[in-house]
């Protein structure tokens, strides 16, 4: 048995690594698309889109781990299925529900390490990850320069400087038929024009370099327009400073989120919570009835009860939101065990799936897991769920329903063949015999 159990461990190895970096790859990808506009045209250093890329990783892991785990098991069992090594395996009189046993245990083991993980390492990364994001956006925007328009120079609200080119070329950042109008003197207007030129940013990135070739610089004085000025040049740098704010990094901040707290913060923040509420409630219950002889007296009070009420609300939804994080982090970890009861049954029932059924299941089971999480997270917010059952409503029903395929397959009357598309239930094989008839037609 020994040497079945290695067997079986090493089978599930390659599947659970491929999926598991398929899987965080596409995630990531999302992630990076879903925020490049955010990141895009403000000049920020490599460091800072490694450091975005890092610190993503965490909250991506936390979802692909799980779905990795089964994709790894429907993958391996449908494999053994089709190559009738799970009919030798009963041939033998191997118990295939002792097969899974050793799954299970490495489930929990990667379960565990999953419990540390989002309670430890995963509020670490989601509270830098939203710092640098706040970081980011009170950055300003590297100037964006349009050919053939009259571009503002500077911050927002101290612009002193106009650009216009008639020609703007993206790639070297050269520039034809440039003209600059100065208008950060009232008393006097200067206009800059030139044959050509290049823009550029200076090594920190704050400060704009406009080098101008062949041109002239006209200036007037509006009060005496006599004392016109032309003054012709080969080559002229400007340099503009302030042009892009250079970012600001936040190290600490008091502020934390659900999503940023492990769960002893979030305990430490129930329990002050808890304390407050019922200060509240025993203020209310000692509260003298209003008078009715002082009519400001009453519209005082009434405004006071108003504010106990809505804090009173107020902390019983932040109370309900930590206790729904607080299991969350649990019942995303216990997922493993989950998807490893599921996934044996499934595999052996359709061997000859193949891939399709792999990748088709998989994305079946996480949509339906997912969608259960997302959907009793916002029950259990609003308090029409307890948090627990909201949190663990989808295990259970995976759980029960692949305990139950488990206590099947080790039946006499089972077969380790396993069974094809073919044996689905005649209500789900109709529209596809169906389909099959018109193409043959």
């Amino acid at each position: 048995m020994k040497v079945l159990t290695r067997y079986l461990l090493r089978s599930h190895i390659a599947p659970f690594f491929f999926a598991f970096l398929a899987l965080t790859g596409v995630v990531l990808i999302n992630t990076l698309a879903r925020e490049l506009a955010n990141l895009a045209g403000k000049g920020l250093a490599t460091e800072v889109f490694f450091e975005f890329f890092v610190l993503s990783l965490p909250a991506n892991v936390a979802l692909t781990l799980p779905m990795a785990v089964l994709v790894a098991v429907l993958y391996t069992f449908s494999q053994f299925a089709a190559e009738n090594e799970i009919t030798a395996l009963k041939a033998s009189g191997i118990d295939l529900r002792r097969m899974v046993m050793p799954l299970l245990a490495a489930a929990a083991l990667v379960a565990g390490g999953m419990v540390w993980f989002n309670d430890q390492v995963l509020p670490a990364s989601n509270y830098r990850w939203r710092m640098l994001m706040m970081d980011v956006a009170q950055t300003s925007p590297l100037l964006s320069l349009k050919e053939q328009v009259v571009n503002p120079i500077g911050q927002e609200g101290s612009t002193s400087l106009y650009l216009q080119a008639s020609r703007i070329y993206q790639g070297s950042n050269r520039m034809r038929d440039v003209a600059i109008y100065d208008v950060s003197n009232p008393e006097a207007a200067r206009t800059i024009y030139a044959d050509s030129g290049w823009v550029a940013m200076n090594r920190a990135r704050t400060d704009l370099v406009l080098t101008l070739f062949d041109g002239h610089i006209r200036q007037v004085d509006t009060a005496q327009p006599e004392t016109f000025q032309r003054i012709a040049f080969e080559r002229q740098v400007m340099r503009i400073p302030g042009i892009m704010q250079q970012m600001q990094r936040t190290e600490e901040s008091s502020f934390r989120t659900d999503r940023d707290m492990t769960v002893a913060m979030m305990s430490a923040k129930i329990d002050t919570m808890r304390s407050e509420l019922q200060t509240l409630r025993k203020a209310q219950a000692m509260a003298p009835s209003p008078s009715p002889e002082t009519k400001v007296a009453i519209s005082t009070m009434a405004r006071e009860e108003n504010y106990d009420e809505a804090r009173i609300r107020n902390l019983r939804f932040s109370i309900r939101e930590y206790q729904v994080e607080v299991h969350k982090k649990f019942a995303i970890a216990t997922a493993t065990m989950v998807f490893v009861l599921i996934g044996v049954p499934l595999a052996l029932r359709f061997p000859r799936g193949g891939v399709g059924m792999v990748i088709g299941a998989s994305l079946l089971i996480f949509s339906i897991y997912y969608v259960g999480l997302i959907g009793g997270e916002a029950l259990a917010d609003e308090g029409l769920m307890p948090p627990s059952l909201a949190m663990w409503q989808t295990n259970v029903i995976f759980g029960t329903l692949g305990l139950f395929a488990m206590w099947r397959i080790g039946r006499e009357q089972s077969t380790g063949r396993g069974a094809g598309w073919g044996d689905l239930p005649r209500w789900l094989r109709r529209p596809m015999l169906r389909r099959r008839r018109i193409v043959e037609a």
